[in-house]
């Protein structure tokens, strides 16, 4: 007769290690977000917490704190100036368009009638809504509403954004401390599941992870530093707003031109030509120009991540963790599409490369 006992023992065990499993899940559930964050700041920056353990003589107490302070001062102090500067902006945006409506819109430039099928029917609209306040009104009216709900929740999410990248930082300091012995049990658990390659995986994960932070991210932080100089310098009042939407728009490879050729072309429209020359030109040579230098330079290394998958990253990255997830989305998937292609390789390795049968004897 099988005695039952062992079975059920192990079916209880099993059982009661997955309730454990999803209790643990449920409690860290709402801080998954910052802890991947903060693992993925403490892996890409290592080498520098290396250097700052090596200044301090090996106390790594003190070398944790100078690297939490120092993302705290690169990463978080920008988006805490940021926040309340967008909110004037929008402020700003809203006052505009309430003298807007109150004075009428501008007369149409004449270089807009000489537009190619389009220029005399735009300038006719144009003209009948300067003439015509009421419908002028209720057209405004209708981008206003949305424009405002949309700068509320944008506000709301850049706040929680800013709470999450702070709880980030506070835990990157204990990954810091704690990292050798963490990468010790990262690299086990990979080793019991993944076996002699593990270490071969860890490798494409820990290039994928810096190929994305330096060169998505840091070309996005890049370009939205010049597009906010480049609109300072030619006197746009909202040019940290139009700096952070480069920031955020450079995840996808059309989204900068889309800011700075709009902004040109509203200077021109305005009549200010040279300065709208001057946007036009520090936008395709600068902040379009270092995207290719950098991106060129560092992701041409590893498996640069498609554009579809790199929009997919943005917007549901932003959907799913919120602010944090403009940086965490595509790191993911740059993560997952990479470990995608070393699985494909080595299939084709293996079947390109059969292990020879052994002769009979």
């Amino acid at each position: 007769m099988i005695p039952l006992g062992k079975p059920i023992e192990q079916i209880l065990g099993i059982g009661a290690l997955l309730l454990l499993a999803f209790g643990c899940a449920l409690v860290l559930q709402p801080f998954l977000s910052a802890i991947l964050w903060a693992a993925v700041l403490c892996f890409s920056t290592w080498p520098v917490y290396q250097r700052c353990e090596r200044a301090v003589g090996g106390n790594k107490s003190l070398a944790a704190a100078m690297m939490t302070l120092l993302v705290t001062l690169v990463l978080i102090a920008p988006f805490a100036v940021m926040v309340p500067t967008l909110t004037d902006s929008v402020a700003n945006l809203l006052t505009a368009a309430n003298q807007i409506l109150e004075q009428g819109p501008p007369r149409p430039p004449r270089w807009i009638a000489g537009l190619p099928v389009i220029g005399e029917n735009l300038t006719a609209y144009w003209e009948s809504l300067a003439h015509n306040a009421p419908a002028f009104t209720i057209e405004l009216k209708k981008l206003i509403g949305p424009a405002t709900n949309l700068a509320v929740a944008s506000g709301a999410v850049l706040g929680v954004g800013l709470l999450e990248l702070a709880l980030s930082v506070f835990i990157a300091f204990f990954f810091f401390l704690h990292g050798r012995r963490m990468a010790t049990y990262v690299r086990a658990v990979g080793e019991r599941f993944a076996g002699p390659r593990a270490r071969e995986l860890l490798v494409v994960v820990g290039t994928t992870v810096k190929g994305v932070i330096y060169g998505l991210i840091g070309t996005a932080l890049a370009q939205g530093l010049l597009a906010g100089i480049g609109f300072w310098v030619a006197g746009i009042s909202q040019a940290v707003l139009l700096g952070f939407l480069t920031f955020v728009l450079s995840f996808v490879p059309i989204g900068p031109p889309l800011v700075w050729g709009a902004v040109a072309l509203s200077l021109l429209v305005q009549g200010a030509v040279g300065w709208g020359i001057f946007v036009a030109a520090w936008g395709l040579l600068l902040v379009s120009g270092i995207d290719n230098v950098i991106r060129l330079y560092i992701l041409g290394k590893t498996n640069n991540l498609p554009v579809l998958l790199g929009l997919f990253g943005l917007i549901g990255g932003v959907v799913a963790f919120g602010f944090v997830g403009i940086f965490l989305g595509p790191t993911l998937l740059a993560v997952a599409y990479s470990l995608f292609l070393e699985w494909n390789r080595a299939e084709v390795e293996e079947r390109s490369n059969p292990t020879p049968l052994s002769d009979p004897e």
